[in-house]
């Protein structure tokens, strides 16, 4: 087991426009799970690659432990990959797969046998080491290639979107099971995903990129509480975080029939005379007529317990809506008690009821300067 370092790396591809990963500084500690999430062509996955060897580093280094590994071939750098689509040999069994690693180094059968029934029990594999792995369930199968990863007892263990062709309630099994096995076994972890829910429940800390730049990497916690900026603010959390841009006027934003305080800190930071508004949809909460903003309700998504209203901003709106970061339309989402009484065409006003969030409607960073959250109500 060993610490991970990126330091300054970068990777270019010939004839690219921009860096597919554009100086990554990243310290990764002994037993950590980090989760690398972003949208597609973000840059996460050929961070997992050069971390493996597969892709070269065009600028940098990288770092397991005290080695430098920046120009190690990938069978020496002592790390184990699991890969989406398991990566399985159809014609041997469980058994054979997951001890494959070890017959090729030239384990004893002894050795070899034991740490695969270890795998298999921890795994809760043992009955199905008999098997091809046509006749296993695709968690099954994620398991089995997890086995041949542990067996190895590697330094660290790479995993690249290991649950995107399992069902939805699978993946939720499963990746608790991944969490649960990383931690009991201590080794260091890093796993790429473009699901930000698996990102939040399974990584002691989460690192977001957004071509190629690293945004920020904080604990799950944080980062939903205390964005950077306004892609990480509307990237992380599901749903998205409202973002408004609205004007800045001597008591603070001014969110239609609502005023927002605007921290002095915050105000000396602003260029102009507006800044953009970061309110999660349960931070909002439907108030008296011409007391917030006017919204025309179009949704509402019954989800039990809670449901979630999605409305539109009328076209004379002093307030704007900022499209997020996954290009959905342009709507106000709140977060309610179910069974609610809020129908569709229904007229509503809103205001912020809880944590509101400042940024720069130029560069998008949090004007917080430790990104403090701003609560209202």
């Amino acid at each position: 087991m060993a610490g991970i370092s990126f330091n300054d790396v970068t990777c270019r591809y010939e004839g690219a426009t921009r860096a597919s990963v554009d100086h990554l500084d990243l310290e990764i500690a002994d037993g950590e799970f980090l989760v690398l999430v972003g949208p597609s062509g973000c840059g996460k996955s050929t961070t997992l690659r050069m971390l493996a060897g597969l892709e070269e580093v065009t600028e940098g280094s990288i770092s397991i432990g005290d080695q430098d590994v920046t120009h190690t071939a990938p069978k020496d750098r002592d790390i184990a990959m699991v890969f989406q689509n398991y990566a399985l040999y159809p014609h041997m069994s469980v058994r054979d797969n997951i001890g494959f690693s070890l017959k090729i180094a030239k384990y004893p059968a002894e050795k070899r046998n034991r740490r695969i029934e270890e795998a298999a029990k921890l795994l809760d594999l043992t009955e199905y080491l008999d098997r091809k792995p046509k006749a296993l369930s695709g968690g099954q199968r994620q398991r089995v290639a997890m086995g041949r990863a542990i067996v190895r007892q590697p330094r660290a263990f790479l995993m690249d979107e290991p649950l995107s062709n399992l069902d939805a309630k699978l993946r939720v099994q499963t990746r608790t099971q991944i969490s649960e096995l990383t931690r009991q076994l201590g080794v260091t972890t890093v796993y790429v995903t473009h699901d930000q829910t698996e990102a939040m429940t399974m990584g002691d800390r989460v690192a977001v990129l957004k071509d190629g730049i690293l945004q920020q990497v904080d604990t799950p916690g944080r980062l939903y509480d205390c964005p950077a900026n306004e892609f990480v603010a509307g990237f992380i959390g599901s749903p998205s975080m409202n973002i408004f841009h609205c004007e800045i006027g001597a008591e603070g934003a001014r969110l239609g029939g609502a005023v927002v305080p605007l921290p002095e800190g915050h105000r000396a930071r602003l260029n102009g005379t507006e800044a953009s508004v970061g309110i999660r949809p349960e931070d909002l909460a439907v108030v008296g007529e011409g007391e917030g903003m006017e919204v025309h309700v179009e949704l509402v998504e019954e989800l039990g317990a809670d449901a979630y209203v999605y409305a539109s901003l009328p076209k004379n709106s002093p307030v704007r809506l900022q499209m997020t970061s996954n290009e959905r339309p342009a709507q106000v989402i709140m977060r309610i008690e179910g069974r609610s009484p809020i129908r569709r065409f229904d007229r509503l006003w809103l205001a912020p009821r809880g944590h509101c969030h400042f940024f720069d409607p130029e560069t998008g960073e949090n004007l917080a300067a430790e990104r403090e959250a701003v609560t209202v109500g």
